[in-house]
């Protein structure tokens, strides 16, 4: 016969937290599910076909991702450089250039990577596309600056994050829309700057916590019982 004589004000704490604990493992579930479509979505607008400019513009948020086939012309005058870390670590440069669209707009197209040495335009004439261009690449919403993020070195003309507003002003440009378009991995003559740099990585370790949060509520369960037992509270007779 199971004798039970609980402790009501513990319980009732218990009760509240490992409702909290549960909920909190749902939640994350949820999560999971969520992260998974999203994931799901950008490998599937990663695989059509380039949309032109306008569709884009009217797709909103819903063209990130998206491949957009562009013509126009290079402001190659107005280059900005991204600092980030390549594969192995070592410092390159993003190479974000105004490109005046044919039919009118402008928007920066990352058109990708340097290491320092390759820096100035000039040890990297044959990449500087002069005429009409006509390009592929990825329609992206770049992050905004975080709080820690170094003051960019506007003197050669560096920043630390694709801050488009600041890099706009620094230039004299108006881009259509806080987008950049990051180009595709077709060669650039003489090699530079190396193109399709765009990651797909998204976090997602919601799994483990939700694993995490119904453990807690497990070993909470656990101790309330044991607590109980030790109390001589609860017992088998």
């Amino acid at each position: 016969m199971l004798r039970f004589r609980p402790l009501w004000a513990f319980t009732f704490a218990s009760a509240v937290l490992f409702a909290i604990l549960v909920g909190l493992g749902v939640w994350q579930l949820e999560r999971l599910q969520w992260k998974l479509a999203l994931i799901a979505e950008v490998h599937h607008h990663l695989a059509e076909p380039p949309i032109s400019l306008s569709k884009a513009m009217s797709l909103g948020p819903a063209a990130e991702y998206r491949h957009v086939a562009l013509t126009g012309r290079f402001d190659n005058a107005k280059e900005a450089y991204v600092f980030s870390t390549g594969a192995g670590g070592g410092e390159v440069y993003h190479v974000v250039v105004p490109f005046h669209v044919e039919g009118g707009g402008t928007l920066p197209v990352d058109r990708g990577i340097v290491p320092k040495e390759k820096l100035d335009p000039k040890t990297r004439r044959p990449g500087q596309l002069a005429g009409i261009v006509y390009l592929i690449g990825v329609w992206r919403t770049p992050e905004a600056p975080g709080f820690f993020t170094p003051a960019p070195d506007r003197a050669h003309r560096i920043w630390y994050a694709r801050d488009l507003k600041d890099i706009a002003a620094a230039d004299g440009v108006r881009f259509a829309a806080p987008v950049l378009v990051e180009a595709d991995a077709a060669p650039n003559p003489g090699g530079w700057p190396k193109g399709g740099q765009t990651v797909v990585a998204f976090r997602n370790e919601h799994l483990q916590y939700a694993i995490t949060w119904f453990g807690l509520a497990v070993v909470l369960l656990a101790v309330y019982v044991a607590y109980h037992v030790s109390r001589g509270r609860l017992s088998l007779r």
